[in-house]
């Protein structure tokens, strides 16, 4: 498993009627701009810091009067699509992200190549672009009717104009939505504001850069998960590290398995709390940071001072999408500077099975949870749930950012149905494919190979079985030599029953039952 699932994920909080939002009132849906603007290059990385301390003693739940501080702008920020190594440069990749449907896809013909971010739907009847491809020219394509796109998002082709007629393809409502986007930290950005006004937004505005990602002494493993509950239960349950030797128990190790606020309490405080999120000091000298609304990263171990011999570092780096009512996406990168040649003999895939088990062991009680903390209302948080210990804390100051801030509402980029989906059966709410591995570029083609290796195995099998049935008279005239060849047949068939196994409990779906760990 991940050595680094040993600081995986810190979920839960300790409610027991919570609420989660009681979807938001959509903010005004985007224009359709018919202009669309062309991803700017990356600046000088910046950090989103946070400012003004809360008073001591005061109540965390008091937030002041409304708009003391600000509203939060939902819509003035910058968001994850994906790592780029699990985007496949030769294909668009359709994603929801703050109600949003985008498509990310890979222009060849801009320079050195720049992936472009638009909206999912083609102007000419509103089919899926993320269902199209890349034509020979280097276009986003529609495969509806064959429109075809550039990278600013200008209608090139329409296959049914006539030749020598009118250029309709020039009109401006033959042109598709274009959002500023950015690869920064090998992590594709998107900004969810189209228009000529917004395409100079990286001189303004940046994502949260996170420089051990860049630097060249690091290595980072990335990963994505969509999951079935919403965005606020995802972030307070990473920013809950008392229930990591409760809910992912049998999965940390030994090392983690006790109670530690029976032992001693963990002793957390909030700083630099404001609009923009808080820094969370932690009593080993460690830290971490929520730049709001998706970054939250930080690292259990010291902090590396100027001028200080190199120490063993390993960060934890968690972006947090709200995808739509009661659905959120987690994407992690952990860079760290020691076991660095580990990278060199494990695949990227072998890591996300011990991260995927942590996920799909608190995946059932945040959904749960999640329908609590509604059946409460999003007013009501502070009275329906009972958080007295300094553990606490970062759940504490996230939803005091989120009341204060946001209404404890996501401000959508689309007109949302304010209602949570209906709960599926465990093996559908659990379910790894369509979550994980079909987003996972090395764990689709890990699972590629296996299925591969299992009708290998068992054609193996048949072939063995079918040559001592020809060659019994032959070739094969000792009964040792005959227990020989049974054997290996036997050992093909039982090589496959247990890879099928293996790819169905790793890449498909495997229950985790807390009771019997």
């Amino acid at each position: 498993m991940d050595p680094l699932s040993l600081l995986l994920l810190p979920p839960r909080a300790r409610p027991r009627i919570p609420l989660l939002l009681r979807p938001p009132t959509a903010p005004a849906a985007f224009a359709r701009a018919a202009a669309a603007a062309a991803p700017a290059r990356l600046l000088s990385p910046a950090s989103a810091v946070a400012a003004e301390a809360p008073r001591t003693g005061e109540n965390p739940w008091s937030g002041g009067a409304e708009g003391e501080e600000g509203r939060f702008d939902w819509l003035d920020q910058w968001y994850p699509v994906a790592p780029v190594c699990d985007l496949d440069p030769r294909a668009p990749h359709g994603k929801t992200i703050l109600g949003l449907r985008v498509v990310a896809w890979y222009d060849r013909t801009a320079g050195d190549g720049e992936w472009r971010v638009f909206d999912d739907a083609c102007p000419h009847r509103l089919a899926p672009l993320s269902e199209g491809r890349i034509d020979d020219k280097g276009r986003l394509q529609c495969v509806y009717h064959g429109w075809c796109f550039d990278g600013r998002g200008s209608c090139q082709f329409i296959p049914q104009a006539p030749a020598l007629g009118p250029p309709v393809h020039k009109n401006s409502k033959a042109c598709v939505a274009a959002y500023p986007s950015v690869v920064q930290n090998n992590i594709l950005w998107f900004y969810p504001r189209a228009g000529a006004e917004h395409e100079d937004v990286l001189q303004r505005k940046r994502p949260p850069f996170i420089p051990e990602i860049d630097d060249p002494s690091f290595v980072t493993v990335y990963g994505i998960r969509d999951l079935s509950y919403g965005y606020d239960v995802l972030v307070e349950n990473l920013m809950d590290p008392a229930h990591v030797p409760y809910a992912h128990k049998g999965l940390m190790g030994r090392l983690l398995e006790f109670d530690r606020e029976g032992g001693g309490p963990m002793k957390m405080k909030i700083e630099e709390a404001g609009v923009d999120g808080f820094l969370s000091p932690q009593e080993n000298g460690g830290y971490f940071r929520y730049v709001a609304p998706c970054t939250f990263y930080g690292s259990p171990l010291p902090r590396q001072e100027e001028g200080e011999k190199k120490k063993p570092r390993i960060m934890l780096v968690f972006m947090c999408v709200p995808v739509a009512p009661g659905r959120s996406r987690v994407i992690w990168a952990f860079p760290r500077n020691v076991g660095l040649w580990l990278d060199k003999i494990i695949p990227r895939w072998y890591y996300h099975i011990g991260q995927n088990a942590i996920l799909d062991s608190d995946i059932y009680l945040l959904h749960v949870e999640e329908r609590n903390f509604a059946a409460a209302g999003v007013e009501n948080w502070q009275k329906a749930v009972y958080v007295p210990t300094s553990s606490d804390s970062m759940v504490i100051a996230f939803r005091n950012w989120f009341r204060k801030h946001c209404k404890s509402q996501v401000g959508w980029a689309a007109p949302t149905v304010d209602q949570l989906p209906a709960t599926p059966t465990k093996d559908k709410l659990m379910e790894r494919y369509w979550s994980h591995v079909e987003q996972c570029t090395s764990c689709s083609a890990a699972l590629k190979a296996m299925k591969a290796l299992e009708v290998a195995l068992q054609v193996a099998a048949v072939a063995i079985v079918g040559f001592l049935t020809v060659a019994k008279e032959t070739l094969v005239k000792s009964v040792a030599q005959r227990v020989a060849v049974v054997s290996a047949a036997v050992l093909c068939f039982a090589a496959s029953r247990w890879l099928a196994s293996f790819i169905q409990k790793n890449f498909y779906f495997q229950d985790y039952v807390h009771a019997y760990k």
